[in-house]
């Protein structure tokens, strides 16, 4: 079978996500947009295979992501399967906001809940100055943080520790969480994409959404430095909570920051400095 031909029918199957045709064809050919469109080529019999059965994943629900097992963020590649949350276009806002902040500053920063990473190796990469530590409870995404380190080119220290229970050693300029924060009782309720296939560890963020949040806030301020920095990504309607929980914990100079489509995206805060 040619590829033009191929192309059209997987976008009639797959129906919504038909443009997720040219992702997979990419994949398994190796060839480029140009390429594909040209068309003419003819499949192999393992590359057809192959197509096909990834296809056959996607109309299952599977996220693309996880089928061609990776994914870009902030202009990077990241690998990705399902030991790690898939890195979203809003969680942009966050690592963008924390990369601004730090500049081309010598910094320390203590990435919470790291999963694939994403967010503390774009700062590794973009603020080549700081010194990053990715934190998270699961060896298995700490595994798939590293192989994302070494695939961009950036040294970081890994470490695993529960926050929920355990204070990480060391003392940092900043800390950045996109921590689990859907309230517990609304993630069966969530797309067959994100409930049936991302790890729930790193959604539930228990019965208010908030169990992570009121943990780190209280215990920054034993892990950062005199004037410390916190950012967090939050849920479009946690930012007034979120912003009390820091307040309550010594943090002053709160911003709620918006992402692209205008919602409430992140929360920031100085640790009050004393006198």
């Amino acid at each position: 079978m040619v590829i033009s031909r191929l192309r059209a029918e997987l976008r009639r199957r797959l129906g919504e996500n038909g443009h997720e045709a040219d992702w997979i064809i990419m994949h398994v050919t190796g060839m480029d947009q140009s390429g594909l469109v040209l068309g003419g080529r003819e499949l192999t019999a393992a590359e057809l295979s192959r197509i096909e059965e990834l296809a056959a994943r996607r109309m299952s629900g599977e996220p693309l992501q996880y089928i061609l097992g990776e994914t870009e963020f902030m202009g990077l590649p990241f690998k990705v399967d399902k030991r790690v949350l898939i890195p979203r276009a809003d969680t942009e806002t966050l690592a963008e906001t924390v990369i601004e902040y730090i500049g081309d500053k010598r910094m320390s920063v203590l990435d919470i809940g790291t999963g694939s990473g994403c967010i503390g190796i774009s700062i590794a990469k973009l603020c080549p100055k700081s010194e990053v530590t990715l934190l998270d409870l699961s060896v298995s995404a700490l595994e798939v943080a590293a192989a994302n380190a070494e695939a961009n080119g950036v040294q970081v220290r890994l470490l695993r520790c529960d926050i929920l229970t355990q204070t990480p050693p060391g003392s940092y300029d900043v800390i950045v969480s996109n921590p689990p924060y859907i309230e517990t009782g609304v993630i069966d309720g969530l797309d067959g994409t994100v409930k049936d296939y991302e790890p729930t560890a790193a959604l539930d963020g228990g019965a208010d959404g908030l169990r992570f949040y009121r943990r780190i806030a209280s215990a920054a301020p034993g892990m950062l430095k005199r004037g410390g920095y916190i950012a967090f990504e939050i849920g479009y309607d946690q930012g007034r909570s979120v912003t009390e929980l820091l307040k309550e914990n010594g943090f002053s100079h709160t911003a709620l920051i918006r992402d692209p489509c205008g919602n409430d995206r992140v929360v920031t805060a100085g640790l009050k400095q004393d006198g």
